[in-house]
C-alpha cells in the first residue's frame, strides 16, 4: 500500500481525510508541522497532504524544510487548505506543491487527485530508473572503450588523447614513460600468467604514487605513461625513484630473478616540448638514455638536453673525439650488452663482415641441471659465473649478452667453426673453475654468422 502523511491542525479535517483514504492507503496523521518533520527523520512516505494555516510552523515552512532535505525532496505535496483564492493557490504551486485541494473537500475528488498524482509519481520514478540505468550503461561502455582490460588503467588511445587535451588547455606537468626491463624473459621463464600479474602489480604501484588528477595509462605490452599535473623536479625525481624501488620489491616478493627491473624517462611540459607528440618523443629519448646506460633508473630529458647544449657551445675535432672515446674504454674483456643493445650490435657486425669479407660465429650457452627444478637462486648464481667466465675468456673485440635467465650469447669475431669451438671450450673450462657447486652446467650451440646482401651504391 502507498503511504500518505496527513498534516493538519484541525482534528475534524484530519479524521475526515483519514476516513476517506484509509481503505486504499496506509495513512499517518499528525496535527502540526514539527511533528511531521520529526516523523520524516526516521520514516518516509509516498505523498503528503499538508495544511497551510497551522500554528508555530505553517505549511509553507514545512514544505521548504522537506524540499531542502535530499532524502524527501522527491515526495509530492498536495496543499490542503480553506483559503480558496488564486494568490494562495499560486503561491503553493510556486513553492513546489503538485496540487491544491480546498476544504471542505469532496471525497471522490480527493481520491481522484491523489490517485492521479501517485500514478504520475510512479511513472516519473520508472522513467528516472530507466534513465539512470541507461546512464550507467553508457558510462560502462565509455569505461570499457577507454580502459586497458589487463590493468584497469586507461588504454593507449585514451591516454594519449587525455594528455593531449590537458596540454592544449595549458596544463603544465611531467610525462613519465615507464618500461619493464627484460620483460620477455619474465614471460619466458615464469609464464605469461606471472607476467600479467607483474603488469597488474606495476599498475597498482603507479596508482599508489599518482594523485586523482594525474593520468595513468598502459600504452603497450610492458610500457606505461604517467602524466603528473603538479610538482617540481625534486618531487618528480623522488616519485620516479619510489616507483622503481617499489617495483624492485614487487619482483623480490614474486621471487622473479634475472635482469627484470624498471626504467623511466621523464619530460617536462612546456619546458621540453610544445605539444604532446614532441613531449612523448622527449620522454622516449630520456627512456632510451636509461636503457643504454644500465637500466633500472630514471632520466630527465632536460638533463640530457642541457649536456647536449653545453657540448654544442664548442665544436670539437675528430682527433679530440677519438681521444675521449678511447679514454672511456677501460674494460679489459669482452663487451657486455643487454639484449636490446646486443640486437643492434649483432646487425651492425653482420653488415661489417659482409663489407669487409671477415667471418664471425655466434655461440649460445644454455644452462642445464640434473635437478628436476633448479632453484632460481642457484640458476642466477650460475649465470653470474658464466657471464664472468665469458668476460675473462674472450677478447675485447667479442660481444656478450645475457639473453634470458638461463641463456648467454656471444659473437666471436674473425672465427670459423674450429676457432669458435676452441673459444666455447675455453669459456666452459673457466666456468668450471668459477663454479661453486651449484649443480648447473652449460652446453653450447654454434652458428656461422650469415652475411646480409647489401646493395652496392654507385
Amino acid at each position: 500500500m502507498k503511504h500518505i502523511l496527513i498534516v493538519d491542525d484541525s482534528k475534524t479535517s484530519l479524521a475526515a481525510a483519514r476516513s476517506v483514504l484509509c481503505d486504499t492507503y496506509k495513512v499517518t496523521a499528525v496535527t502540526h508541522g514539527a511533528q511531521a518533520l520529526r516523523f520524516l527523520k526516521s520514516n518516509t512516505c509516498d505523498l503528503i497532504l499538508l495544511d497551510i494555516n497551522m500554528p508555530e510552523i505553517n505549511g509553507f515552512m514545512v514544505m521548504e524544510k522537506i524540499q531542502a532535505d535530499e532524502a524527501h525532496a522527491h515526495i509530492p505535496i498536495i496543499i490542503l487548505t480553506a483559503d480558496n483564492d488564486a494568490d494562495t493557490e499560486n503561491r503553493c504551486l510556486e513553492n513546489g506543491a503538485v496540487d491544491f485541494i480546498v476544504k471542505p473537500f469532496v471525497p471522490a475528488v480527493m481520491r481522484s487527485r491523489i490517485g492521479r498524482i501517485l500514478e504520475m509519481e510512479d511513472m516519473r520514478r520508472q522513467l528516472a530508473d530507466k534513465l539512470e540505468s541507461k546512464i550507467r550503461e553508457v558510462c560502462d561502455m565509455r569505461t570499457q572503450a577507454c580502459s586497458d582490460i589487463m590493468t584497469g588503467l586507461l588504454n593507449k588511445a585514451y591516454t594519449e588523447k587525455a594528455v593531449a587535451d590537458l596540454l592544449s588547455s595549458g596544463e603544465r606537468g611531467y610525462l613519465l614513460m615507464i618500461d619493464i626491463d627484460d620483460f620477455k624473459s619474465v614471460n619466458d621463464t615464469y609464464g605469461h600468467i606471472e607476467g600479467d600479474n607483474l603488469l597488474r602489480g606495476l599498475a597498482d604501484i603507479l596508482k599508489k604514487h599518482a594523485s586523482e588528477s594525474d593520468i595513468i595509462g598502459r600504452i603497450g605490452g610492458d610500457e606505461f605513461l604517467l602524466f603528473v599535473r603538479s610538482g617540481d623536479k625534486k618531487m618528480i625525481c623522488a616519485m620516479a625513484d619510489s616507483v622503481i624501488s617499489d617495483t624492485k620489491n614487487l619482483l623480490r616478493n614474486k621471487e622473479i630473478t634475472g635482469n627484470a627491473s624498471l626504467s623511466v624517462g621523464i619530460a617536462q611540459y612546456p619546458e621540453d616540448a610544445s605539444d604532446f607528440t614532441s613531449l612523448y618523443t622527449a620522454a622516449d629519448k630520456a627512456l632510451y638514455h636509461v636503457k643504454q646506460n644500465g637500466k633500472n633508473s630514471f632520466h630527465l630529458y632536460s638533463d640530457q638536453r642541457a649536456k647536449e647544449t653545453a657540448r654544442g657551445k664548442e665544436l670539437i675535432t675528430l682527433q679530440y673525439l677519438n681521444d675521449i672515446m678511447v679514454h672511456s674504454d677501460t674494460c679489459g674483456g669482452s663487451y657486455r650488452l643487454d639484449p636490446d643493445s646486443f640486437h643492434h650490435v649483432y646487425n651492425f657486425i653482420r653488415r661489417f663482415i659482409a663489407q669487409s669479407g671477415r667471418d664471425a660465429v655466434t655461440l649460445l650457452f644454455t644452462a642445464r641441471s640434473d635437478e628436476d627444478a633448479v632453484s632460481p637462486e642457484k640458476l642466477e648464481r650460475a649465470m653470474d659465473n658464466m657471464e664472468q667466465a665469458m668476460y675473462m675468456s674472450l677478447r675485447r673485440a667479442d660481444v656478450v649478452s645475457r639473453y634470458s635467465s638461463r641463456q648467454m650469447v656471444t659473437i666471436i669475431m674473425d672465427a670459423d667453426a674450429e676457432r669458435g669451438t676452441i673459444a666455447a671450450q675455453r669459456i666452459i673450462e673457466c666456468y668450471d673453475r668459477l663454479n661453486d657447486g651449484c649443480g648447473v652446467t652449460f652446453d653450447f650451440g654454434m652458428a656461422q654468422m650469415e652475411k646480409p646482401d647489401i646493395p652496392t651504391r654507385v
